[in-house]
């Protein structure tokens, strides 16, 4: 490790971290500083070169994820999403059991596809509506709609950006997702789906008659919703076949996303001007500042000790990554968790990598919905809920976040020793 210029770029991570979540600066300007401090200090001391500056962004990645806000802005705006949530709903009927656990499944499905922002506007759009005309209290609809909206897409490629940095820094693919961490994410939301529906019980209310509307009012033009589901499903099935032709998802995602914007008939204008390029300058220049870190051989050390405190044991490094990553996710964006222990498990000298890995996943993704500040998606639940002219206090949120999260982390924990076989 380079010692002498190691604590410079620690300060400059840490400083970019302190300056995002005490909201001095925003958490972009706050990722775009970081990275300018970074290649200036490391220009200056010579720890790499300008081309080697360049190269610390994965353009992958960025593909992958430009690809999927485009074919997600398309969807969404033929009204396909919406649709999915208001027959979902409407399927419950007038029971509060049904559309309490119609509200859980609809929202970590809709996550799938959607980011957790666009998701949970979605819902609370959905869900507002519903509660209104059936008079529910709406706290334990959308408090339980965002954690499930931060669960939901845990075992896809696609289902969080995080997942894509994770999925792109080692190599597993879209199946490889679905193989190693499908069957946990199902159990998560039955399991969860319950513990929020024990929770709530008492505030859900009687069973009244479901008024009549239409999912479809309001939608202008169905064929485009229709062209939006093809391009929605031809996504999907080539994501699943990338393997067996040997491209990467990044080509699937930016090739649909020609497709939809070709059909679609929308002005590329207009979508591009709705993307989330935040999250963008965001990852480009938290890899700019994690590549500086890396340079110095830290990051190296880190994985030495992990290995150390871990005693080689694959089972106990997994365990250190799933909870670390989990609890600082708490705190953090995941997205920073995500590219921060990369790098780390990169340099891990362990004969199960993928154990590792997908305990990254499932750390990043769990930890998103402890708190009201632990995620965007948490704090937008607050905001709809004070449209709605509701309070919701810090503590409330936590009781059942906090309960929620460690549940999940404990059952994940369970879920990697026996599918990796780490017992013995």
């Amino acid at each position: 490790m380079d010692n002498a210029v190691a604590p410079i770029f620690v300060a400059i991570y840490l400083l970019t971290v302190l300056l995002a979540s005490t909201e001095i600066v925003s958490l972009p300007i706050a990722a775009l500083l970081g990275a300018t401090l970074s290649i200036f200090f490391g220009l200056h001391y010579g720890l790499f070169t300008y081309e080697e500056a360049i190269n610390f962004i994965d353009v992958k990645l960025l593909g992958l994820l430009i690809g999927m806000m485009i074919i997600s802005e398309i969807a969404e705006r033929s009204g396909l999403f919406r649709i999915v949530a208001l027959y979902a709903i409407k399927l419950a009927g007038g029971d509060p059991l049904k559309l309490f656990f119609s509200t859980c499944f609809t929202s970590a499905i809709v996550s799938l596809f959607l980011s957790d922002i666009t998701a949970i506007m979605l819902i609370a759009a959905a869900v507002g509506t519903i509660s209104k005309l059936m008079g529910y209290d709406p706290i334990p609809y959308f408090v339980s709609a965002a954690i499930m909206i931060n669960l939901g897409g845990t075992s896809t490629l696609i289902g969080s950006v995080s997942n894509m940095i994770i999925g792109t820094s080692s190599g597993l693919s879209f199946t490889d997702f679905i193989n190693y961490l499908a069957v946990c994410e199902i159990a998560l939301w039955f399991l969860t789906g319950t513990i929020l529906y024990l929770f709530y019980k008492p505030r859900l209310g009687e069973k009244k008659p479901l008024s009549k509307y239409d999912p479809w009012e309001g939608i202008e033009d169905r064929a485009e919703t229709y062209k939006a589901m093809i391009v929605v499903v031809l996504f999907l099935f080539l994501l699943a076949l990338s393997d067996h032709w040997q491209i990467g998802p990044e080509a699937v995602a930016l090739g649909c996303a020609v497709l939809a914007l070709t059909v679609s008939g929308v002005e590329p204008g207009e979508v591009f001007k709705r993307m989330d390029w935040e999250t963008i300058f965001i990852i480009s220049g938290f890899f700019v500042i994690i590549g500086s870190v890396e340079k110095t051989g830290l990051l190296a050390q880190v994985s030495q000790s992990i290995f150390e405190v871990s005693g080689g044991d694959v089972l106990k490094s997994a365990l250190l990554i799933l909870w670390s990553s989990g609890l600082t996710s708490t705190v953090m964006s995941n997205i920073t968790v995500a590219l921060t222990f990369s790098p780390i498990i990169k340099g891990l000298p362990e004969a199960n990598p993928v154990a590792a890995w997908s305990a990254l996943v499932l750390g990043t993704n769990l930890g998103g919905a402890a708190t009201p500040f632990s995620g965007a998606v948490c704090i937008l639940c607050l905001g709809a809920l004070k449209r709605e002219g509701i309070s919701l206090s810090f503590s409330e949120f936590t009781k059942i976040g906090v309960l929620t999260t460690f549940v999940q982390l404990g059952f994940s924990s369970l879920y990697i020793l026996l599918r990796f076989g780490l017992w013995g």
